[in-house]
């Protein structure tokens, strides 16, 4: 066991699961985008980290910025997200979140839990959820 590898050898590993995946579901078209809320003088105050591929829609990372919440800025940077994983052949989408971030919003958002971690971390819990994108 090694407690600190390179980043060298960690991409040793990940190149050889890519190629193994790659034999079975192709990557090609997997693209990244972000969306963002900028103010007018183009600081930014919250946004989307999204991956559109394989016909899902990953949201990895959603962020407002704490003075802004609850104004609906994050349901537009969903949706707006959303419409872009749409656009680019998705048909649903997943994330994860944790208890205490936002799962109560994805709800809100029209995401379903298909999974739970307990205590992860101790006190907490982590949910994956998805979502169709399809009309209806």
């Amino acid at each position: 066991m090694e407690t600190s590898p390179t980043p060298e050898d960690e991409l040793v590993v990940w190149n050889g699961l890519h190629q193994y995946n790659e034999g079975h579901v192709p990557a090609a078209g997997d693209t990244a985008f972000v969306v963002f809320l900028r103010n007018d003088d183009g600081v930014i105050h919250g946004g989307v980290l999204a991956r559109a591929g394989r016909g899902w829609l990953h949201i990895s990372s959603l962020w407002v910025e704490a003075s802004l919440r609850g104004q609906g800025y994050g349901t537009q940077l969903m949706a707006v997200a959303e419409a872009e994983g749409r656009r680019r052949g998705c048909h649903s989408a997943y994330l994860d979140t944790f208890s205490f971030q936002a799962p109560d919003f994805y709800t809100h958002c029209g995401y379903e839990v298909f999974g739970v971690l307990e205590a992860f971390p101790e006190g907490y819990q982590r949910f994956f959820m998805r979502k169709s994108l399809q009309a209806g």
